[in-house]
């Protein structure tokens, strides 16, 4: 029986490869870090979500192999069987206090939290305001929900405010506006004082995913909730272990107590896949503890980011307005996915290791290379990569 189904497999992945679409692993040869060799020699890494350097930093690592030592390689469980140790509790404390939230729910992922949260909340009878580019777990977590769905322009409030009187003209019972703090092709803001402000008058509860954020974003690094002085006026924060905090894995949800219990009981997701793991809870447990302890890491990541922006500007390239480390570089027009992906081949040939992106990742004719800067940079790190995209740009024409 398989013999058709793998004729047509096959040819969907032809299709796949001549439309450009094809995604190729390279693989690593070293821990994560700024500086990693490649399966084609050394490179510079300025395409990882490593933003404050802590995914090798040897506090954190040194945290998650005394752990093994003390709690374990694995859990084995999930948490209502035996799958809750004493750290994980630690864990969900310590987010929940540096969050300013009542409590908080740890996943697997943040993909499970964002896929665990609507269902349980939200019924036929509600509403979900979902921002037109939010993360793909956001779509796929709101479609298993049987509530009504409205989608707005991104960071259009002028459209939010169209899709919430839409809501309630439907008679919504509870309406919810859900938007990632960082949108992670542009490395823009939600505007989440002013979705705040719309929340207040339709009577709305906000969501926010904050996993391009959390650890470096904000006076103290709590995220985009503070950057905008809204902490007590969003009422879910979603967000990941596998960015800032560490880069392992792992997720979770902060809300009000109620909230998260109702998770414990009926997230799915939660209900049915095994803890993170023992070493990963630790590490991350000393990440959060170096965020919360020390600015230093956040304000290299700010000067780097800076820099690389001051530099790509004054040599003429294209960059996407903002302050965030995700920095995209754009290559418009017809010719522009040809010309991302050469020059990220010619960057790679030279050891600066960048992602390009074209359609249908991002909309047709705004093809762009995402550099992703981290607090692990050195100021040579940095102009050097400025240099390959020079290099890459002469030689590509």
């Amino acid at each position: 029986m398989y013999g058709s189904v793998k004729d047509e497999l096959a040819a969907t992945l032809v299709e796949i490869k001549d439309a450009g679409l094809w995604k190729s692993e390279r693989e690593l040869t070293t821990p994560q870090s700024s500086h990693v060799g490649t399966s084609g020699g050394e490179a510079l890494n300025f395409c990882a979500n490593n933003y404050l350097g802590f995914a090798d930093h040897p506090d954190v690592v040194a945290a998650s192999k005394a752990a093994l030592d003390e709690w374990g390689f694995g859990m084995a469980s999930v948490r209502f069987i035996c799958g809750t140790q004493t750290q994980h509790s630690r864990l969900e404390h310590a987010i929940s206090d540096f969050l300013s939230m009542e409590a908080t729910i740890l996943y697997s992922s943040c993909f499970d939290a964002n896929g665990g949260v609507f269902e349980v909340l939200f019924g036929a009878e509600d509403a979900i305001i979902s921002d037109e580019l939010n993360h793909a777990s956001i779509i796929d977590g709101v479609r298993l929900s049987k509530a009504q769905r409205y989608r707005y322009k991104n960071a259009d409030m002028a459209d939010l405010r169209v899709q919430l009187e839409a809501a309630v003209a439907a008679g919504a019972r509870r309406k919810v506006i859900v938007t990632d703090g960082v949108f992670s092709m542009d490395g823009f803001y939600a505007p989440l004082d002013e979705i705040c402000d719309l929340a207040d008058e339709f009577d709305a509860m906000v969501l926010v995913d904050d996993s391009h954020a959390v650890g470096f974003v904000g006076p103290n690094g709590r995220g985009t909730p503070e950057l905008f002085g809204v902490q007590d006026r969003v009422d879910i924060v979603t967000g990941t272990l596998g960015k800032a905090l560490g880069g392992a894995s792992g997720g979770y949800v902060s809300s009000h107590q109620e909230i998260v219990d109702l998770l414990r009981q009926r997230s799915r997701p939660y209900l049915f896949s095994n803890s993170v793991a023992p070493g990963v809870v630790a590490g991350s447990l000393k990440a959060l503890e170096m965020v919360d302890s020390s600015s230093e890491a956040r304000e290299q990541l700010k000067a780097n980011t800076a820099l690389f922006r001051s530099l790509m500007e004054e040599a003429g390239f294209e960059l996407l307005p903002g302050s965030h480390p995700i920095t995209p570089v754009m290559f418009p027009g017809e010719d522009g996915a040809r010309l991302a992906g050469e020059i990220a081949d010619r960057m790679l040939a030279d050891g600066v290791y960048v992602i390009p992106f074209s359609f249908p990742v991002v909309p047709r004719g705004k093809a762009r290379i995402r550099v992703q800067l981290s607090a692990a940079h050195s100021e040579e790190d940095v102009r050097r990569c400025v240099d390959a995209f020079k290099a890459a740009r002469d030689a590509v024409g």
